[in-house]
């Protein structure tokens, strides 16, 4: 019934303080990146393709000790936000000794959902080459779905590693999309039900020996739990190494908050994946 699945998948809706939460990710993120401009830890508005909105914002960390780069890719349903919503969120991995790029894509209906695919997609090439390090890609709802959508492709074509993305850490990712069909986020998206299972990591066949975690909070909708856990057995099932954590307490949105606390649970699963080399404590 279009009501129920408006309800499981309409966030503004559920929580009813996102206004507030909202305005406190604008505040933090511009404090953290005035601070990080500041010192000199900041590359903003890097430009990866033709489009305004083709940038990365990577920070960098006082004591750079990864062997790879984190990645975050913004939610919003393909439709809302920008990376200077969330710089705060690269705080977690920078005291950790990690950087961490924030990417930025076009929005539906501008474009299509292939065509943010593809964008990310040109975003990681990017930088592989400008940094020369795999990337472990972390993404919230929308950029979940973006981070799974990355560990299906065949880099080849692009005459790159292979392995340029070593693991992803997926955030109350969207895995299956044609659920979304009968919400009114289809009147931006424009899915159809055939491009809506071509755009499903879920049904898609990961990379060989692809690493994926489907974190999710415990107090987000039965869908979003379901999506998560699904998704995790069926790539297990195909072979990839995937892990299923649910973050009690947390909603929809506070539980990207894990992401600047370089104590957090999430954090020191995101610094296993990106192999910190010894130095000093985070």
């Amino acid at each position: 019934m279009k009501s129920e699945i408006e309800i499981q998948y309409n966030n503004r809706a559920r929580i009813a303080e996102t206004p507030q939460i909202l305005h406190k990710w604008a505040a933090d993120a511009a404090a953290y990146r005035a601070r990080a401009m500041a010192a000199g830890y900041a590359e903003l508005n890097v430009s990866y393709g033709p489009s305004a909105r083709e940038i990365v914002d990577v920070f960098w960390p006082a004591d750079d000790r990864a062997d790879h780069i984190a990645v975050f890719i913004h939610g919003g349903y393909w439709q809302l936000f920008e990376p200077a919503l969330f710089s705060h969120l690269a705080r977690g991995a920078n005291e950790r000794g990690i950087a961490m790029a924030l990417i930025g894509y076009d929005l539906c209906p501008t474009v299509t959902l292939e065509a943010i695919v593809g964008q990310i997609r040109a975003a990681s090439v990017f930088l592989w080459r400008r940094y020369k390090r795999q990337l472990v890609i972390t993404g919230h709802s929308a950029g979940g779905h973006l981070t799974a959508a990355m560990l299906t492709n065949d880099w080849a074509p692009d005459e790159i590693d292979p392995s340029v993305v070593a693991a992803g850490l997926s955030i109350s990712g969207v895995f299956e999309l044609s659920p979304l069909l009968d919400t009114s986020m289809n009147d931006k998206l424009r899915m159809t039900d055939a491009s809506a299972r071509a755009l499903s990591p879920i049904g898609r066949t990961p990379r060989p020996s692809a690493q994926i975690d489907a974190w999710v909070g415990g107090a987000e909708s039965q869908e979003f739990l379901r999506q998560s856990r699904d998704f995790a057995v069926a790539w297990a099932a195909k072979g990839a190494r995937t892990r299923f954590e649910r973050v009690d307490s947390a909603n929809h949105f506070t539980v990207i908050d894990a992401l600047t606390d370089p104590k957090s649970r999430m954090m020191q699963r995101l610094s296993e994946l990106v192999r910190v080399r010894a130095g000093k404590q985070a």
